[in-house]
């Protein structure tokens, strides 16, 4: 979806600027911030490189695991389906630690880690389970106490009032997060968006594919005879 929308975007932009004679303006906005992309991410690269490290360098120390035991009650109520001694919990544990500091960056490899650990617990592919979803809307609507990114860019215009925006953001993501949480768990047991109920309407549709890396105990016994759509496209793939 998202790639129609930026080509969209991009499509909607030309016609404008053909219509409206700034065509020139345009060409030359692409090609400066094509540029400003490309710094951005190259600037990221050593950041994620020093958090990738840094939560190997944890997890080697078990400081993650104390990190996990820790907010374990927390953890139980949003994520009743994560074993209590699961390596998500503390890869989701950093994860909000670095959202509610307001280091985005920083959190960004440590919610990939979470992810990738909740998916081991996933007996599907493509379908997101109740603690994915929780951890996607979390992500998105995170507490935030120290806003550190958003007080460094202030800064750098103006030094003066630069953190002036902390308690605005503590209130707007507080409630932002409450109402993220709870619309979540309310979409979890409305029958349409039941996860049960989307594996049962996959497997009837014959787009259910199984999850070889999962390692939970629950996991999905399909139906004699399945047979999944996806198989003939991988017989003429090249």
């Amino acid at each position: 979806m998202m790639n129609y929308i930026w080509v969209a975007l991009a499509v909607v932009a030309v016609i404008a600027g053909g219509v409206t004679g700034t065509m020139d303006a345009v060409l030359n906005n692409i090609f400066e911030f094509a540029e400003t992309a490309v710094d951005i991410a190259l600037g990221l690269i050593g950041i994620m490189a020093f958090f990738c490290g840094l939560m190997k360098v944890m997890e080697q120390a078990g400081l993650c695991d104390k990190l996990g035991r820790a907010i374990a009650p927390v953890m139980r109520l949003l994520f009743p389906d994560v074993p209590a001694d699961h390596p998500a919990n503390s890869a989701m544990a950093l994860y909000f630690a670095a959202n509610i500091l307001g280091i985005g960056n920083a959190a960004t490899p440590f919610g990939l880690k979470a992810m990738q650990e909740l998916q081991t617990l996933n007996p599907t592919k493509s379908i997101a389970t109740n603690a994915q979803c929780m951890l996607m809307a979390i992500s998105t609507t995170s507490i935030t106490l120290i806003p550190v990114t958003a007080i460094a860019l202030r800064a750098s215009v103006q030094t003066e009032g630069s953190a002036e925006i902390i308690a605005p953001v503590i209130i707007a993501t507080t409630i932002s997060t409450v109402t993220g949480v709870f619309f979540t768990i309310v979409f979890q047991k409305v029958k349409r968006w039941k996860w049960e109920n989307v594996i049962e309407k996959e497997i009837a549709a014959g787009t259910l594919e199984i999850n070889e890396d999962y390692i939970g105990d629950n996991p999905i016994v399909l139906p004699e005879g399945y047979h999944s759509v996806y198989e003939n496209d991988k017989k003429v793939s090249w």
